[in-house]
């Protein structure tokens, strides 16, 4: 079986925020007007306050973090001299949505024709990660098995718990409004790429849709390039974020490509379980409980990603030269994702405007130091970890190293070592960190002894 080129392309939609009032404002006309935002090839969408920048496509992790400082740092410098900022974060703690400009283009002027109040409350941003997978059948094989993966990497991306002015009581409230549009959530069990296509086609001939394009779903083979879309994940607001749930992302999908290749799967659940998981994602993220579907118990989401990073992918990362990037996985478990450092800075503050300079500082991390004239209110747990982090000399590649290339057919030395550092699994087969049950053969998670 031939290997897929595991390549990654990010794309990311900030906030326009005026750093004075700290409200969203519309201004992508302007900004498409001007030649000096040219190099960034910015997308606009829905709204006049949202921007979309996508990075090229990369080889590593590595590679992504230094487009992701280029788009955020550029965007910044431009829009300061109309006393604008970006701020990445799942939702805008108190701006209205039917205060919002709708973008004077046609595609989105049919949007809201079609979708009415649905299009134009859909005042939320994302961040879409796509996976370099050459072949169409395993393309869908792949999107298959990710499913499962999908609430974990949720958790992990939480941050929008603020929604018009009111702390909603969910982590991901993004995922909530988004679920109004049709073609969304977690996708059905597909058989094949034949029956993908004749869905699309069917959808696109009896004029639902255009195009692929407006396939929703939470991840989706993409109807055009060879890749595949993992899009349930709120915007990220520090970078080293996206760069870790994006390695996350590509050793996911070089560790089920492995297992294919050597005739082994990953069990096949319903799309009715997963969203289960899913909606616990988006209540309580980090904080709450998902299920083990293997096991039939319920465990602290913490345990669980932990368990992905250590028992699943702990020997790619070595293969894939990206495990300082996920390993990043660790400080956000224990600071919280930015929808927790957000609700922390609110309990504290008592302020959404603080909330705001939160986003704005941590999403300009790494890139410039100053962002706005005054100090940003920031959590300060979080800010004495990333001051530490730099005093650690991460230097320009930040915390993630070297990069080193995608395709590679062996293990490292520190790949083996790390396998034969690792305690045997209590169960003889299947699930995480361990050799996984033939495709007829159910494969639930497994555990750590203790």
């Amino acid at each position: 079986m031939q290997q897929p080129s595991f390549t990654l392309g990010v794309e990311e939609e900030y906030q326009i925020v005026d750093t004075q009032s700290r409200a969203l404002r519309s201004h992508i006309g302007r900004m498409l007007e001007d030649q000096a935002f040219d190099e960034l090839e910015l997308k606009p969408e829905l709204h006049q306050s949202m921007v979309e920048v996508a990075t090229p496509v990369c080889r590593t992790p590595a590679e992504v973090r230094r487009e992701l400082l280029r788009l955020r740092g550029t965007m910044n410098r431009l829009l300061a001299k109309d006393g604008l900022a970006i701020a990445s974060a799942g939702s805008h703690p108190f701006t209205h949505w039917w205060e919002q400009e709708i973008t004077p283009l046609e595609r989105y002027v049919g949007v809201k024709q079609d979708m009415g109040d649905l299009a134009h409350r859909l005042l939320i941003f994302g961040m879409h990660i796509h996976v370099g997978i050459e072949d169409r059948e395993l393309a869908i094989d792949l999107v298959n098995c990710v499913r499962y993966f999908l609430p974990h990497l949720l958790c992990l991306s939480t941050s929008s718990p603020f929604w018009i002015g009111r702390n909603t009581g969910l982590k991901s409230y993004r995922s909530s409004v988004f679920r109004g549009f049709p073609r969304t959530g977690i996708p059905t069990r597909l058989s094949g790429w034949s029956e993908f296509d004749q869905y699309v086609q069917t959808l696109t001939e009896t004029g639902c849709i255009p195009n692929g394009s407006k396939i929703w779903w939470d991840v989706r083979p993409h109807y055009k390039y060879p890749t595949i879309e993992f899009r349930i994940c709120d915007a990220c607001t520090r970078v080293d974020e996206a760069v870790c749930i994006a390695a996350i992302v590509q050793a996911l999908a070089y560790k089920l490509w492995k297992l294919r290749r050597d005739n082994l799967a990953w069990r096949d659940y319903s799309s009715r379980l997963i969203e289960e998981n899913k909606w616990r994602a988006m209540r309580f993220g980090l904080s709450g409980k998902l299920i083990d579907f293997g096991r039939g118990v319920e465990q602290p989401a913490p345990v669980l990603i932990r368990e992905l990073v250590e028992w699943f992918l702990g020997d790619v990362v070595d293969e894939l030269g990206t495990r300082k990037e996920v390993e990043y996985v660790y400080r956000i478990l224990e600071e919280g994702s930015s929808a927790d450092r957000q609700l922390r800075t609110f309990e504290r503050t008592g302020s959404l405007e603080a909330v705001v300079d939160q986003l704005i500082a941590e999403t300009a991390e790494g890139v410039t130091d100053e962002v706005l004239d005054r100090p940003a209110e920031t959590d300060s747990a979080a800010t004495d970890a990333t001051a530490a982090g730099r005093r650690a000399g991460t230097g320009q590649d930040g915390v993630h190293g070297r990069a080193v290339p995608v395709a590679v057919e062996t293990a490292t030395v520190a790949a083996a070592a790390s396998r034969a550092e690792r305690p045997e699994r209590p169960d003889g087969n299947g699930g995480i960190g361990g050799p996984v049950a033939p495709a007829a053969r159910p494969a639930p998670e497994a555990r750590p002894q203790p």
